[in-house]
């Protein structure tokens, strides 16, 4: 299990930079189904988190130069400085409020910004909390983990934050979404397991087939929750019983790492080995092969306006856009 760790995440293993606003020029990848959009001007910016914001853009975060980045539908891409240096922005959401919440790893922080770039950020009780998923909750809070603390915490759109300790120890949670019945789902990476915690704080652990699994994003779609495991070689369901469903990915050499669901559709999920795939409720499985194969890393990927897929290339310094469905 150790020698896996490195790998997650990424962006805290990699020296980060600080660059000024990026304006992208589109590069039209093999196929014709994927667009990819470097940023030209912040040289290793680490896009990771993603997510569609409340002005028709997607929403992401430059772990690598401390900024929170805007790509519009045809490309163009802006970004804003936390106002803390070096604060390695990494998970965001779109809040209740209009606004994008993001976590600040290095920072130890949960950031707010406005479609209009005010960012207002809100420190944590403990500096080495270093918080990494985020979502927004049914109860108009938002929710994040807390790698460094081994927590799961929520925070008030006021700033107000209460944390809830897990009960394994050292399980670094990772991952988290809100599900069905007005629970949060999460993962976490060292623990091999999902858990659930309820508005209320009572958390439910789910261990996994196998601990050789390291379980990394996960979002709500059909039939339960669906996350991604390092290791399993497939992209798994879990029901609200615990019960997992695995459904494997097409070649030998499959790590999915990020994944998304449309709204009433399929999942979706990155592939490290340089792909973008989809998964239908009954298991079918397809991919996009990008042209960059695996160099670039695609790493995490939200739901765009128009049917679009939207995903960041951790390594590629890019971000890309799915509008074809895989054959």
């Amino acid at each position: 299990m150790t020698g896996c760790l490195p790998r997650r995440p990424l962006a805290l293993l990699v020296g980060v930079l600080t660059g000024v606003v990026a304006v992208a020029a589109p590069a039209r990848a093999a196929g014709g189904a994927v667009t990819e959009y470097p940023i030209t001007t912040v040289a290793d910016s680490l896009p990771a988190g993603i997510t569609a914001g409340p002005d028709g853009a997607l929403w992401f975060a430059q772990s690598g130069a401390a900024r929170i980045g805007r790509v519009t539908a045809d490309g163009t891409v802006t970004g804003f400085p936390t106002p803390t240096p070096d604060s390695t922005p990494f998970g965001i959401t779109r809040g209740p409020d209009r606004a994008l919440w993001f976590t600040e790893q290095s920072a130890g922080r949960i950031g707010r910004i406005t479609p209009s770039g005010a960012v207002t950020e809100f420190a944590l009780p403990r500096a080495a909390s270093a918080p990494a998923g985020i979502t927004s909750g049914p109860d108009g809070a938002l929710w994040f983990t807390e790698l460094g603390s081994n927590r799961i915490g929520r925070i008030t759109t006021a700033g107000r934050v209460t944390e809830y300790p897990l009960p394994t120890a050292g399980a670094l949670p990772y991952g988290i979404a809100a599900g069905a019945g007005g629970a949060l789902w999460f993962t976490e990476l060292a623990g091999g397991r999902v858990g659930r915690i309820e508005p209320t704080g009572r958390i439910t652990e789910f261990p996994l087939p196998s601990r050789a699994d390291f379980p990394e994003d996960i979002v709500h779609g059909p039939g339960g929750m669906w996350f991604t495991a390092s290791g399993s070689g497939s992209v798994d369901r879990i029901d609200a019983t615990g019960r997992v469903t695995r459904f494997p990915l097409p070649g030998a050499d499959g790590d999915p790492g990020g994944i998304a669901a449309e709204p009433d559709g399929p999942v979706w999920f990155t592939d490290r080995s340089g792909r973008i795939g989809r998964v239908t409720a009954d298991g079918g499985v397809a991919v996009v092969p990008l042209a960059s194969g695996p160099d670039k890393a695609p790493f995490r990927l939200a739901a765009g306006p128009d049917g679009t897929l939207w995903f960041t290339e951790l390594l590629g310094n890019a971000i890309g856009r799915l509008r074809a469905s895989p054959r």
